[in-house]
């Protein structure tokens, strides 16, 4: 058995549809059918992870190396954030409204918290209440969703695209206009980058 079919494998035990499942990774549905038809062969770890966790194997069983369907590992619990303020560490924040389970496969990649989304700007992907997993880092690669900090407000969940004179945040959602950002502004007011998103998890 292929890795595209031991995921198609996954996703049908789960009853679920290649939009929804997609959704559930973060990817778009063509990606995924990419994946489930060996097109993708070479499948970011924090995917694999991801398909993992939702299909409650281990990540090597979808590699190919288990060849048993095993119980994931127990999982590791992160904090889940209402908001992330500007200029607070992370750790220091205090609004914690719930907890989620990430594997130890991707807790091992570094630091993770949760943050629910309010707002539509991230619509159709990413909605008003979804969670989703976010990485700390400093900085991430142009075509990444990142959470960031604008000019002391409030993070905010956007695509981020990179330029030789800039940066752009961009929302899925057309309605909200791409905002733009000069080296000389992110230094000014500033922009920050707090994460990056890994994983989204849907509320039905």
């Amino acid at each position: 058995m292929t890795i595209g079919e031991r995921i198609k494998n996954i996703r049908d035990k789960l009853g679920m549809s290649q939009v929804d499942f997609a959704d559930r990774i973060n990817v778009s549905k063509q990606t995924l059918y990419k994946y489930e038809n060996n097109i993708i062969t070479n499948i970011p770890s924090d995917k694999i992870e991801s398909i993992a966790y939702i299909g409650n194997v281990s990540p090597a069983y979808i590699m190919g190396w288990d060849h048993d369907l095993p119980k994931k590992k127990k999982g590791i619990v992160i904090p889940v954030l209402g908001r992330v303020a500007a200029g607070i560490p992370i750790e220091a924040i205090e609004e914690i409204i719930d907890t989620e389970e990430i594997t130890e496969e991707m807790a091992a990649t570094g630091t993770h918290f949760g943050l629910k989304i309010h707002g539509d700007s991230m619509e159709p992907r990413i909605c008003e209440g979804d969670v989703v997993i976010v990485r700390q880092q400093d900085d991430a690669e142009s075509g990444d969703i990142v959470i960031a900090t604008v000019n002391g407000a409030d993070a905010t969940c956007k695509r981020l695209r990179k330029y030789r004179d800039g940066i752009e945040l961009i929302s899925n959602n057309p309605a909200y206009k791409p905002m733009f950002y000069s080296n000389e502004e992110i230094e000014q007011k500033p922009v920050r980058i707090i994460g990056k998103v890994v994983e989204l998890r849907g509320k039905f």
